[in-house]
């Protein structure tokens, strides 16, 4: 065979062959692996505590081969988008029901991994020291997004400054507000800008891993808090179909271990408190 030959035999077999590869099945999502041999997985998480929590699981993560590259965000938007363009592999900032409605409204196939911990929402004031005290048509700030304004008026209801409609879920808007006697003006703020709202309204209702970044302890500064039985545990994140990944196996199994239980109690003294 000739050299023209031989190259000619040589592309067409190795061109059928990678026509085959095409035909199969994909395989599955591999966590790029460093040059020890260990696998990278890539994380988006909120600073406060998310963020704190992660980088305590690392050494254990590390051990098993595991390392992580951390992102931080600021917002509640990016990280799932960022997740579902396969910029992270695991997102960590959130609660199912926000994942919900989120990947409902945007058409993403995202997953719930793993619920941590639950962080108590908060109503906050600088001018109010008690929630009976709040005056007349005062202006309270809440969360711009349904899952975490429905959540906040839900604290509002419990705390008595309000009452919502029968059935109203966790998608409740201020139109399902049917009592209301202080006359509340609400006014829907992003839920990262909310502890900034503080020296414009009377009330402000934070999530707690604003108001710990802000240097608010939901234990000590919120003059009403969510009961520690709130179905809105914040979970692990991840693309549906990578749950079985080994790496995000290992990163479920050591985010709800007896230490890390321990690191949230100690840590946080009630503000955040392990869903496990």
């Amino acid at each position: 065979m000739t050299f023209t030959k031989f190259f000619a035999t040589a592309a067409v077999a190795a061109g059928f062959a990678l026509t085959l590869a095409g035909c199969g099945e994909k395989a599955p999502a591999e966590a790029p692996k460093a040059a020890d041999g260990a696998a990278t997985l890539s994380i988006g998480v909120s600073p406060v505590p998310h963020a704190d929590i992660i980088r305590f699981v690392e050494p254990a993560l590390k051990a098993q081969g595991v390392n992580l590259k951390i992102v931080e965000f600021s917002d509640y938007v990016q990280p799932n988008l960022s997740l579902n363009d396969k910029e992270l592999d695991a997102n960590f900032f959130q609660h199912k029901p926000y994942l919900d409605d989120f990947s409902a409204q945007r058409g993403l196939k995202l997953a719930s991994l793993v619920a941590v911990h639950i962080e108590p929402m908060g109503v906050y004031s600088k001018s109010v020291k008690a929630v009976a005290e709040t005056p007349e048509g005062a202006k309270v700030a809440i969360p711009n997004d349904p899952t975490n304004g429905g959540r906040a008026l839900k604290v509002l209801e419990t705390a008595g400054l309000i009452k919502l409609k029968d059935g109203a879920g966790v998608l409740a808007t201020v139109a399902d507000v049917a009592e209301n006697p202080k006359n509340l003006k609400f006014v829907e703020i992003e839920a990262a800008q909310l502890p900034r709202s503080l020296d414009d309204v009377a009330l402000a209702v934070i999530n707690s891993n604003f108001a710990l970044g802000a240097n608010l302890n939901p234990v000590k500064d919120a003059i009403a808090i969510e009961a520690k039985d709130s179905p809105y545990a914040n979970i692990v994140a991840v693309r549906a179909g990578d749950e079985s990944r080994p790496e995000i196996q290992k990163l479920k199994a050591v985010l709800t271990t007896p230490d890390v239980k321990k690191f949230l109690e100690e840590k946080y003294q009630g503000a955040v408190v392990p869903a496990f």
